[in-house]
């Protein structure tokens, strides 16, 4: 799979390309294989009680929690291993995970609810996929060359990530304490791609979800909760971070302590409990809802039934389609990644992960009304989507019932995942020079520096007064610099968008500062000294 090599590609939208490559970059023209029946699909459900509490053994991986729907039942639901690592508590259908961005085709079947063609629809104002996001936000603007596409831009085109808006953009700002509203309206500083090109971003997608709450007179957390959770009775789930933090029976995130991804799937990882957790809520119509097995699995149902519930329309099913069909040229739909599984059979899907602890995968089969749903609760690892592919295969009988189940598909997921854990940075893993050139004053250095995208940041000399620290965004997130050579220090990047072992440069020079890591991709890495010892 190609990802970008740059720290971006560790937030949430990671699995939106891991799962995606996986499933078409061997996929064939067509199903070749009878559909699956109930026979097949049993013996793949009675397979996952050995493989799942096995490969749990081989990763490390604490927990992990499997459902599956055929022919619009759930046939199965369980859990296994810990809820945290630490505590005997288990995994059991009801244990609530972050899914992280499989939030992105819950929350488009949300948008399905209110588009024409579903009930609840009927009698207001048209809203659907070619609805241009200025009609409902008048005041989100991008920075286009021709403002005429401005007023183009609709709610599919940023479903779909062609709004032109570069690789994650705004994901830095959400970790440096803005809400939400502050990212929409920073997004129109940033420098855009082609209009209609394809890149992967957290907040554009965020930005059509916060247009339609808005139309409907609500947030988005309350419109995902009235619209889809309470009629589907998926009284687990929730677009709120608060709501999560408050159940008894949740998976903590984990992060892997003192293995490096290189012995990942040599031996087992030690895993330690994350904190603080990841609070997605700025990003929630990406990435930021929590739910259980269970509850998938209802929701897994009606997206299978195009949009059909207990008699009802309850989603557009038009509108649900064209979320499921890929645009030109690509392999993503509204929300959802659309093509082929490796043995060909005709599938949607899409994974989720934080780097702070959780990744989450599902494959639909539409044809064979046939869907399954894996969540976890660790650092994305390749473990959910191999779940899902072993089972796929296995009620498809594209092996043998009684063949032995290998490792293939485990390494293969494995060894895609590899990039996501690159350190970034030009002096990542370098020793500092021997003999580094001396810097100013200290004091010479500190003082405010502005940025349109970013804010202002502070340099300070530190509670020592022997160091400098940075401390930037609204949560003055702060990081110790280090003096590396001349004008040139460094910090280590933390949080959702730092790969382990990353370093970044900030380069000082008459009137500026350059932040190497916010500067890839979007260039706003530059900051213009205000003024001086502030």
């Amino acid at each position: 799979m190609t990802l970008p090599p740059r720290i971006a590609t560790l937030r949430t939208g990671l699995g939106a390309a891991c799962l995606a490559v996986a499933l078409s970059a061997c996929g064939g023209d067509g199903d070749m294989s009878p559909a699956p029946n109930a026979d097949t699909v049993k013996q793949s459900t009675v397979l996952l009680d050995t493989l799942v509490p096995q490969w749990l053994a081989r990763t490390g991986v604490p927990g992990a929690a499997v459902s599956v729907v055929f022919e619009g039942k759930t046939v199965y639901a369980k859990g296994f291993g810990l809820r945290r690592v630490d505590e005997a508590a288990p995994v059991d259908a009801d244990t609530v995970f972050q899914i992280a961005s499989v939030s992105k085709p819950v929350g488009a079947t949300v948008m399905a609810v209110h588009m024409p063609g579903a009930d609840g629809a009927a009698g207001t104002p048209a809203i659907d996929w070619n609805t241009p996001i200025q009609r409902l936000l008048p005041d989100f603007r991008l920075a286009y060359p021709d403002p005429a596409d401005n007023a183009r831009l609709t709610l599919g085109e940023l479903y779909a990530h062609r709004s032109g808006l570069p690789d994650h953009a705004g994901d830095v700002l959400e970790d440096m304490g803005y809400t939400r509203a502050d990212i929409l309206q920073r997004l129109r500083w940033v420098a855009l791609k082609p209009y209609g090109s394809y890149d992967y971003t957290n907040f554009g997608l965020t930005a059509a979800a916060q247009a339609m709450a808005q139309a409907q007179g609500t947030d988005w957390a309350t419109l995902s909760e009235q619209a889809l959770y309470r009629p589907l009775g998926m009284a687990h789930t929730s677009s709120r971070f608060a709501d999560f933090a408050a159940q008894a029976n949740r998976a903590w995130g984990h992060v892997q302590d003192g293995v490096s991804y290189t012995s990942y799937g040599a031996q087992p990882g030690h895993y330690i409990v994350q904190q603080p957790p990841r609070q997605p809520d700025a990003q929630s119509p990406a990435g930021g809802v929590s739910s259980s097995v269970a509850d998938m699995a209802q929701w897994m149902k009606l997206v299978l039934a195009q949009g059909q519930w207990q008699g009802r329309q309850l989603a557009s099913g038009a509108a649900l389609q064209a979320a499921m069909t890929a645009r030109p040229g690509g392999k993503y739909g509204y929300g959802f990644n659309v093509g082929p599984d490796p043995m060909g059979h005709t599938s949607v899907s899409h994974s989720g992960a934080f780097v702070m602890g959780a990744a989450t995968s599902f494959i639909l089969w539409p044809q064979a009304q046939l869907g399954i749903t894996v969540l976890t609760n660790a650092q994305p690892r390749g473990l959910a989507e191999a779940i899902a592919l072993v089972f796929g295969e296995r009620a498809w009988g594209d092996v043998a019932p009684d063949a032995p189940v290998g490792e293939h598909w485990l390494l293969a997921m494995q060894d895609m995942m590899h990039n996501l854990y690159q350190a970034q940075g030009r002096l990542a893993g370098q020793a500092p020079p021997a003999q580094p050139a001396p810097p100013q004053a200290l004091a010479a250095y500190a003082g405010a520096y502005g940025n349109a995208y970013f804010g202002t940041a502070q340099i300070a000399l530190n509670a020592a007064g022997d160091g400098l620290d940075l401390l930037i965004g609204p949560a003055a997130v702060r990081y110790a610099l280090r003096h590396w050579d001349g004008d040139t220090f460094v910090f280590k990047p933390r949080g959702e968008s730092a790969a382990p072992g990353s370093v970044s440069a900030v380069d000082f020079t008459p009137g500026q500062m350059q932040i190497e890591l916010y500067s890839e991709d979007i260039l706003h890495g530059r900051f213009t000294r205000l003024n001086a010892g502030s």
